[in-house]
């Protein structure tokens, strides 16, 4: 299986595969022809409330991680990161955010989500 993260302002490239934005906002500046996006399940990101409270600073990435998993619990969102796990299965998958630090954000737990089916 091969999940990768990356930022979408970077030039999409033929390793990218299927290309997932899992931002709920669409990024700043950017078109949606060079943006290149394959899906956009919005149901798979974070919701306000949990973004807001890890941009305020308020908690550690581990307890972000810890509450964003416990958020893909939803059936909804479960069904959604079924779906991109298929995709995976089946061919590189990249997972596309506009955060200025992948490692540290939601892209990154979603992506250790798949590695681990």
């Amino acid at each position: 299986m091969s999940v990768r993260v990356r930022r979408i302002y970077e030039t999409p490239e033929a390793e990218d595969g299927l290309r997932v934005l899992v931002d709920r906002l669409w990024p700043r500046g950017l078109s949606k022809d060079a943006a290149r996006v394959d899906e956009w399940p919005k149901a798979l990101t974070p919701t306000t409330e949990l973004r807001r409270w890890y941009h305020a600073g308020e908690g550690s990435y581990e307890e972000f991680a810890r509450r964003y998993e416990a958020e893909l619990a939803d059936p909804q969102a479960a069904r959604l990161l079924d779906g991109v796990r298929a995709s995976a299965d089946r061919g590189p998958v990249t997972l596309l955010t506009a955060s200025k630090d992948p490692e540290h954000s939601h892209a990154a737990v979603l992506a250790g989500l798949l590695r681990r089916g």
